[in-house]
C-alpha cells in the first residue's frame, strides 16, 4: 500500500519514497522553551505523532528529531525578568513540555538536540559559509549572502519580507534585504559565545541547518532528510534559509518532502498572546484528558487552520467516549486476530495524507457495527477478540483508545477522591454480604448524588464518573 503526502513546495499529493529503502529520516521543528506549551505545540506534536506511527505502519525504521531551541531573545528576555539562569528556565520547560507531550501520548523522539549543545557544529557550520563565499562579516553579525543562492526562493516562492527575516532589527548595510544573520554579534549582554570573529548568538535559521547536517544527513544521498516539517508559518523565512544554508554549505538539498500543519484559531480568532487567546496546554489537560485533545485535534486535516472551541471539543469527547463504551463492555477479553479490512480501510485513509475524517468515520461504523452484532451475539468469544484486536490497532496506528476503559471515565478526579470513592465501595461490597441492603442502596445513592455511577460485574463493581 502507498503512502501519499502533501508536499507543501510542489503544493500537490505526491507519492512517498525513502532515500534509503525502509528508513525515514524526519526533523520538526521544536519549540522554543521560554514558556508553557500551547495548544498550536500540541497540535504540531499531534500532527507529526500521527506521521511517525504512519511510517511505522507502513514498515519504515524511523528515525525523527526534534529540536529545543534553547538560546534565543525570548529566553534572555525571561532571565532578566526572573533572575534565574538559562539552564533553570529551560531545563524547567523542556521538562515541563515533556511531560505535556506524554499526556497526549506522543511517541518519544528519536533525537531531541538543543541548540546550547551544537554550538560547535553551528559555528563550524557558519565557517563552511564563509569559506565557501556564501556569507560575509558586518558590524553586528555575520549574513548568509542570498545573492548566491539561485534556487533562493523555491521553498515558499515568495518575495522577500524584510520583517520576518529576523527577531532583532535589520542592519541597512546588508547587501541585499533578503540576507539573514548567521551569528548575531553582542557586546553587553548577560548571555553571549566565543567565536574568532567576535562573542555573540546563533541567528534562528542557522540552528536547525546545522543540526540536520550533524546528526541526520548523509553527505552521499541529494537529500539532508526525507521530511522537514512544522507549522506553516515557518515556511518563510525559516525553511527557506534553512534549505539555502544547506544548499551552500553542504551541497543538498535540505528535505526531499516539506509537510507544514495549520494554525489554530480560538474561538474564531488566529491563536496569539497578542490577542490574549494563546490557550496554554496545560489549562487545557486540567479540564480534559490529554487523549480527549489528541482525539479533537485529529477531526480536522492537518493542513487547514483548526477552529478550537468549548462546545466542539465535547462532541468529540462524546465521539470518543463511544470507543471506550465498546472497550468497557468487553472488559477483560484477551486479543485476537484484527479484522483485515478494518486494517486496510484505517491505512489506505491514512495514507492519503493522514486523511483523519475518513478513518475516524471508518472506527464510528466499526464501533456501531461491533455493538449489534454483540446484541446478537453475545457469545462470540472470537468475534470479542477480533474487535479488542482492532481497537489495539487504532492505539498503534492513531494513539487513541489506549486507556484503561474505567480509568478513561474517571479523569478530573484527585486521588484522595478516588480514594474515598473505593472505600464507599468496599463498604458497599461488606453490606451486602452482610445482606444489609438498606446499606447498600444508600451507599451506592450517596455515589450517584457524587455523579458516580456503579456497575457490578463478573470482574467486581467498576465505576465512572458522569
Amino acid at each position: 500500500m502507498s503512502l501519499y503526502l502533501y508536499d507543501s513546495v510542489k503544493k500537490e499529493k505526491v507519492l512517498f519514497q525513502a532515500q534509503e529503502l525502509g528508513k525515514a529520516k524526519v526533523y520538526v521543528c521544536g519549540p522554543t522553551v521560554y514558556d508553557d506549551a500551547h495548544l498550536g505545540h500540541a497540535r504540531s506534536a499531534i500532527v507529526f505523532d500521527l506521521l511517525h506511527r504512519l511510517l511505522i505502519a507502513n514498515g519504515y525504521d524511523v528515525t525523527l528529531a526534534k529540536n529545543f531551541t534553547d538560546v534565543d531573545d525570548k529566553i534572555i528576555k525571561k532571565m532578566e525578568e526572573t533572575g534565574k539562569s538559562l539552564e533553570e528556565i529551560t531545563s524547567f520547560y523542556i521538562d515541563s513540555y515533556s511531560k505535556d507531550m506524554k499526556i497526549l501520548n506522543i511517541l518519544p523522539n528519536t533525537i531531541e538536540p538543543k541548540a546550547t549543545e551544537n554550538l560547535e557544529v553551528m559555528k563550524k557550520f557558519i565557517q563552511k559559509l564563509l569559506d565557501n563565499d556564501n556569507a560575509y562579516i558586518l558590524e553586528d553579525g555575520i549574513y548568509f549572502d542570498t545573492s548566491k543562492d539561485e534556487k533562493y526562493g523555491s521553498i515558499s516562492n515568495r518575495a522577500s519580507d524584510e520583517n520576518s527575516q529576523a527577531r532583532v532589527q535589520s542592519n541597512n548595510n546588508k547587501k541585499d534585504p533578503k540576507d539573514f544573520a548567521l551569528w548575531k554579534f553582542i557586546n553587553n549582554d548577560t548571555l553571549t559565545f566565543d567565536t574568532k570573529y567576535g562573542k555573540g548568538r546563533p541567528g534562528w535559521h542557522c540552528e536547525c541547518s546545522a543540526m540536520i547536517d550533524k546528526h541526520l544527513s548523509n553527505p552521499n544521498l541529494p537529500y539532508a532528510v526525507d521530511i522537514h516539517g512544522g507549522g506553516a508559518d515557518l515556511l518563510f523565512p525559516h525553511h527557506e534559509n534553512e534549505a539555502a544554508q544547506t544548499r551552500q554549505a553542504c551541497g543538498q538539498e535540505l528535505a526531499k518532502y516539506w509537510i507544514h500543519n495549520g494554525f489554530v484559531n480560538i474561538n474564531g480568532e488566529k491563536m496569539s498572546k497578542s490577542l490574549g487567546n494563546s490557550f496554554f496546554l496545560k489549562d487545557s489537560l486540567k479540564e480534559y484528558d490529554g487523549e480527549v485533545i489528541r482525539f479533537y485535534m485529529l477531526t480536522t486535516s492537518y493542513r487547514v487552520d483548526f477552529g478550537f472551541n468549548e462546545d466542539d471539543l465535547m462532541s468529540s469527547k462524546k465521539r470518543l467516549d463511544k470507543l471506550y463504551r465498546l472497550k468497557k463492555r468487553l472488559y477483560g477479553v484477551a486479543c485476537g486476530n484484527m479484522n483485515k479490512q478494518f486494517k486496510e480501510d484505517i491505512l489506505s485513509s491514512l495514507n492519503d495524507d493522514m486523511n483523519t475524517s475518513k478513518a475516524l468515520a471508518t472506527i464510528d461504523e466499526f464501533i456501531a457495527n461491533a455493538n449489534d452484532t454483540l446484541d446478537k451475539e453475545p457469545k462470540n468469544k472470537a468475534l470479542k477478540k477480533e474487535i479488542i484486536a482492532n481497537c489495539k490497532y487504532l492505539e498503534d496506528i492513531l494513539g487513541i483508545g489506549y486507556q484503561d476503559p474505567y480509568s478513561y471515565f474517571q479523569f478530573g478526579l484527585s486521588a484522595d477522591e478516588k480514594n474515598n470513592i473505593e472505600d464507599l465501595i468496599l463498604q458497599r461490597k461488606e453490606a451486602k454480604i452482610n445482606k444489609d441492603f438498606t446499606l447498600s442502596d444508600e451507599i451506592r445513592d450517596q455515589l450517584s448524588r457524587m455523579n458516580i455511577a456503579l456497575m457490578d460485574t463478573v470482574n467486581g463493581t467498576m465505576w465512572e464518573k458522569l
